[in-house]
């Protein structure tokens, strides 16, 4: 049995998950690719992957270049050591950032050109009125805002803010002085990166970006001196907030303080314009301290993520995907209040096929409901203008018992959720930052309210976050229920986050970071023992990120038993699947769409008697060790019928779909002479239909009843 287990837990039997993330931004980098999307949806992709490159940096590699520097040599599961990674990292990454130029240069910029849009690559490609147009604009517009900086012996090589876009110029003083000199100015973010030039004759319109304008303008700077050469850079620094929480007497005060040094961290990687003046390019890796490795040396323009400002320029709508809106739920379709409708039967909500709106009913008609004495939420990330927490504020003001989770933690989201946590304080709302050492990122809603027949809970638990924005982007699930035994679990789990107090036995949810994983890992090891047994056994399971060892350990054990197992996993996946021997009974898939997949939901054949389970864990080991997270069950047998027929449609998706292979490449599946089944534009399809059968009255219990997909023709 050891060998066995040493075959499970084999290093070599694991992919490194820094390396599985960025064959995930290939994928996506892949929809920037097809030419069969619309043009502005490549544009928006490619986009995407320039985002998630610069966040993949700041905060993976930032940590690994922590370990290294604090001498950490713990392989990770796949065997490597940090500067290992670190080594494989920047080969793969600037192996990427080569695709992504030259699906830039070479196919995006020559399709935008046939559509009548053209970007100007360089200031020296304007015509004279063009020229004048940008001269004038800079004049007016840019001057007064930039600030440029010389470096001499008075004046120290400035602080260069992390993702900020600058220029970079050798100087030469006109008065005849040989010597050069280094200058430099940021590009503001305040103005408009993309600005629209006069359009010629052709009705052709043009644009330029910000930074071609100013290095036009460069000499207007500098009145002194000569402009020998410039060039654009962009530096990128350690984000990863290292907290003591331990240690901190103020949580928020300490985050605060940790959010300034954000902007200051470590450089770790240095983008600039390809052919950049070496002069320069030493000046820049000496002052900043940057290896070799980390210099990218870029064919076009700096941070592509300007792709996503020009999806919203006007008048090209022809080149985007139609706008999906998210349809009502038939079950709240009637006059009858939100509580009403919860009482007649678990409601499962999926986003944003159908719209959010419900869950933000759900907290305003409390707020202002009479009879509701208290609200408890989670917060872990919130849109900028929120309607929830505007619900929250009035149901404080209303003399609700408010309690509210705001997760400070959450990554890039810190000052947004400081601020909101003030303004909740100021209410006079409960407001709770989380446990010492754990990020709380379970998404429930509690609400208490007194009926004729005594106290009733209500419960909203989700996959995704309390976020309005996001939840017409992120495809997620949500149960909304008034199950006696799911509320008490609800007021244990708030209970455990304010006081602390760890419940003796829970009925129905399951929460990390103590019971989630031996959960996981019992039901696992079950479908072995029954498919060992000869007994039905099968595990559906769709998640965001796959790289926990002892649960890929678990898996792999599964299959060997003959256990068939189909993962869909979005992003990271360490696990290797389809091996001969360790994993032939494993499939795992990724869908990249539209929307951004990131439901979680686990399904365990149990011999027979079916368990499913929606949550807001992937199978990572900070989600199960180091964080607040709840899985909960869903029993009811139409809403069980629902969320089959999801993972069924997913798993048959052969239009945005790649599947893992056992050499660890990625491959969409063959097409030919198939149905395309593109697994969202079918759930945006359904939403409708089940609306429309509501409005129809087509069956007087249509409201309450699944259609399933079959029944459309």
């Amino acid at each position: 049995m050891a060998d066995i287990n040493e075959i499970y837990y084999n290093p070599d039997n694991y992919v490194n998950r820094e390396l599985s993330w960025i064959e995930f931004d290939y994928r996506v980098l892949s929809e920037a690719r097809d030419k069969n999307l619309p043009l502005f949806e490549r544009l928006k992709f490619l986009s995407i992957t320039a985002s998630n490159l610069d966040e993949f940096y700041m905060v993976r590699v930032a940590s690994l270049k922590d370990m290294v520097h604090a001498k950490y040599t713990k392989p990770d599961i796949a065997g490597m050591k940090a500067d290992e990674q670190l080594e494989r990292i920047s080969e793969q990454t600037h192996e990427l950032v080569s695709v992504q130029y030259s699906t830039y240069n070479r196919s995006i910029l020559p399709a935008l050109k046939l559509n009548g849009l053209r970007v100007i690559s360089s200031h020296e490609d304007l015509n004279e009125a063009e020229g004048k147009f940008a001269d004038t604009y800079f004049e007016r517009d840019v001057y007064p805002v930039l600030t440029p900086m010389a470096v001499d012996s008075s004046r120290p090589f400035p602080l260069i803010r992390n993702k900020s876009l600058n220029i970079a110029a050798l100087l030469k003083k006109k008065s005849g002085e040989e010597e050069l000199e280094f200058a430099m100015v940021q590009v503001p973010s305040v103005l408009p990166r993309i600005v629209e030039l006069p359009a010629g004759e052709s009705g052709e319109r043009s644009f330029i970006l910000l930074e071609q304008i100013i290095e036009r303008n460069m000499e207007s700077l500098f009145l002194n001196y000569n402009v020998v050469t410039t060039h654009p850079f962009r530096v990128m620094r350690n984000a990863d907030l290292t907290i003591d929480e331990e240690e901190a007497v103020d949580l928020l005060e300490e985050i605060e303080k940790q959010l300034k040094k954000r902007q200051w961290g470590e450089a770790i990687r240095l983008e600039v314009e390809e052919k950049m003046d070496k002069r320069l390019l030493k000046i820049l890796k000496r002052e900043l301290t940057i290896s070799s490795s980390d210099i990218f040396e870029i064919a076009g323009p700096l941070d592509l993520t300007f792709l996503m400002k020009m999806y919203g320029i006007n008048g090209f709508d022809h080149l985007k995907e139609v706008p999906y809106v998210p349809q009502q739920v038939p079950e709240l379709m009637n006059e009858d209040d939100i509580f009403t409708n919860i009482r007649k039967g678990d409601i499962l909500l999926h986003h944003p096929y159908q719209t959010f709106d419900p869950v933000v009913q759900f907290v305003k008609t409390a707020a202002r409901d009479p009879e509701v004495l208290a609200i408890k939420q989670t917060l872990y990330r919130v849109s900028g203008n929120s309607p929830i927490i505007a619900a929250l504020l009035e149901a404080a003001d209303n003399r609700k018992q408010v309690s509210v989770l705001v997760e400070l933690k959450a990554r890039f989201d810190e000052e947004n959720n400081i601020n909101w946590a003030k303004k909740l304080e100021k209410a006079g709302c409960h407001v709770i930052y989380g446990l010492v050492g754990l990020k709380t990122h379970s998404k429930i809603t509690l609400v208490v309210r007194r009926e004729e027949d005594g106290i009733r809970r209500y419960v909203h638990l989700g996959t995704g976050n309390y976020n309005d924005s996001t939840a017409k982007l992120y495809t997620d699930l949500g149960l909304m229920t008034c199950n006696p035994q799911i509320g008490e679990d609800a007021t244990a789990v708030f209970n455990m986050l304010s006081g602390y107090s760890e419940p003796l036995h829970w009925n129905k949810l399951v929460v990390a970071p103590i019971w989630l994983r031996a959960r996981f890992l019992k039901m696992i090891r079950r479908e072995a023992k029954n498919a060992a047994a000869g007994k039905p056994a099968h595990i559906i399971a769709k998640m965001n990120s796959l790289c926990d060892k002892e649960v890929i350990a678990a898996l792999y054990e599964a299959s060997c038993a003959g256990v068939a197992i189909q993962l869909i996993v979005r992003g990271i996946c360490s696990l290797k699947a389809g091996v001969p021997g360790l994993s032939e009974n494993i499939t795992v898939r990724s869908i990249v769409g539209n929307f951004l997949e990131h439901a979680r939901i686990f399904y365990f054949e149990n011999d027979g008697s079916p368990e499913l389970y929606l949550g807001s864990a992937d199978w990572m080991p900070r989600n199960l060790d180091k964080r607040v997270e709840i899985m909960f069950p869903v029993e009811d047998e139409r809403l069980l019928e629902r969320i089959m027929h999801v993972l069924k449609v997913q798993l048959e998706d052969n239009v945005k779909t790649h599947i893992l292979q056992p050499d660890g490449t990625w491959e969409k599946p063959d097409k030919r002479g198939k149905t395309l089944i593109n697994c969202q534009e079918q759930f945006c399809e359904e939403a409708a239909l089940y609306v429309r059968a509501e409005l129809g009255r087509l069956d007087p219990a249509a409201s309450r009843v699944f259609i399933p997909t079959e029944s459309q023709g």
